[in-house]
């Protein structure tokens, strides 16, 4: 059999998706060496220009190991057709023909199979190669337009995958040993609104599998936290970690992103899920187009006021197509990094007096890997532990009742 070796860049819905690859492959052996592989398949991301970068910069080194290089993912997308007119890659294929790699990789010519944005994924997925949780696609698609982001162009609009094929999928998973299981999308706060539900009431049915231990969220929209959503904060299999997308805390900047929350109202709803003792994460974009001083010292006094634990914060990026990029008041690039870092300083000290706040409640793990002889994994609060142990718990779920706190992470003796 030819091998394959597949590169995944972006987001835990990218990682499910080289899963479906993965599990479409039938005359095809799956490597783990891109030494020896007769086709690097690279599933793209292009959410900013350093993503774009990244995938452009493999794909110039993947094409040097002899190799055919095929592209899929989101980039296939944006920049496919570039790549592919270059002669950059032997094939191109977008999400809906993911699950035909396997006639795809057949070709002996070269190939460009865009396809269509309005597909849902069919294939099972039932294992995750060397990893111990597993990631479940809900939806795909949005239909929010915020003004900086290119994703709805090359994700498509919002639409929900069957419920059935949802359960289907965890119970399956549940039986292979998975008890972990991370519900991904492109807007997972939408899950339902084109079938009648929501995402409180799937979550709530997933809860119910036998062997689920834990389900972890992927971003939601403050908008999309309704009464559904609510009934399922207080049960014991749901993480004590939301990741809730603000983007921004000035008023003016959500309404020039056009975004469709409010801060006064995010401060409240922020306010009431810590509360209820969650740890809170969100997005953050400094350097958008007329984020003046005024407006920046008004959003980071503003953020000071948010409970906030988690950050992914990231300057502005120029997505060409976007209604952002042709805006004016553009925003030097350094001025960007530098509210950046104020931002990802606050949220780390946030952090770390919230877990010495939570000293006192015992973590569960799910241990992941060995770092330097230490295992390591996340807590419930979404929150990294080291974990010394004489045996082997790889993989395993540990119950800390007594670990210490330090300023990278939480540390304990099992």
């Amino acid at each position: 059999m030819k091998k394959v070796y597949f590169k995944t860049f972006g987001c835990r819905t990218n990682i499910y998706d080289t899963q479906i690859m993965i599990e479409n492959l039938k005359d095809f052996e799956v490597t783990q060496d891109e030494q020896e592989a007769d086709f690097i398949v690279i599933n793209s991301c292009t959410v900013t220009n350093g993503a774009d970068t990244g995938v452009r910069s493999y794909v110039n080194s993947a094409s040097k190991k002899g190799a055919k290089v095929i592209i899929a993912g989101c980039g296939a997308i944006s920049k496919g057709e570039d790549l592919f007119g270059k002669e950059k890659v032997f094939g191109v294929f977008g999400h809906s023909e993911k699950e035909h790699i396997n006639t795809l990789l057949k070709r002996d010519t070269r190939f460009y199979e865009i396809g269509d944005l309005t597909s849902l994924d069919t294939t099972i997925v039932e294992e995750y190669a060397g990893k111990t949780k597993a990631f479940i696609k809900i939806q795909e698609g949005c239909n929010f337009r915020c003004s900086y982001c290119i994703i709805p162009y090359v994700r498509g609009n919002a639409r929900s995958q069957d419920e059935s094929k949802i359960i289907e999928q965890i119970e399956k998973l549940a039986i292979n040993g998975y008890g972990e299981f991370v519900l991904t999308g492109t807007n997972i706060g939408s899950y339902g609104k084109d079938k009648s539900s929501s995402l409180g009431r799937l979550v709530q049915k997933i809860g119910a599998i036998r062997g689920v231990r834990r389900v972890r969220l992927g971003s939601i929209e403050p908008v999309q936290i309704d009464e559904s959503f609510r009934e399922i904060l207080d049960e014991p299999w749901l993480e004590r970690h939301l990741h809730v997308a603000l983007q921004h805390t000035s008023e003016k900047m959500l309404e020039i992103m056009r975004r469709r929350n409010h801060v006064m109202r995010d401060l409240e709803l922020f306010h009431e899920l810590s509360s209820r003792g969650f740890a809170l994460g969100t997005d953050f974009i400094t350097g958008h187009p007329g984020e003046s001083e005024a407006i920046w010292q008004e959003a980071y006094t503003l953020l000071e006021q948010f409970p906030l634990t988690h950050i992914h914060a990231f300057p502005y990026s120029k997505r060409d197509g976007t209604p952002s990029s042709t805006m004016k008041e553009q925003i030097k690039g350094d001025v960007a990094k530098e509210r950046l870092k104020q931002i990802e300083a606050l949220v780390t000290h946030k952090n770390l007096l919230f877990r010495h706040d939570h000293a006192n409640i015992p973590l569960d793990v799910l241990v992941e890997e060995v770092k330097e002889g230490l295992y390591t994994g996340f807590d419930q609060f979404y929150n990294r532990v080291f974990i010394q142990s004489n045996r082997d718990i790889l993989k395993e779920w540990v119950h800390l009742d007594t670990y210490t706190v330090s300023t990278e992470a939480n540390h304990a003796t099992f």
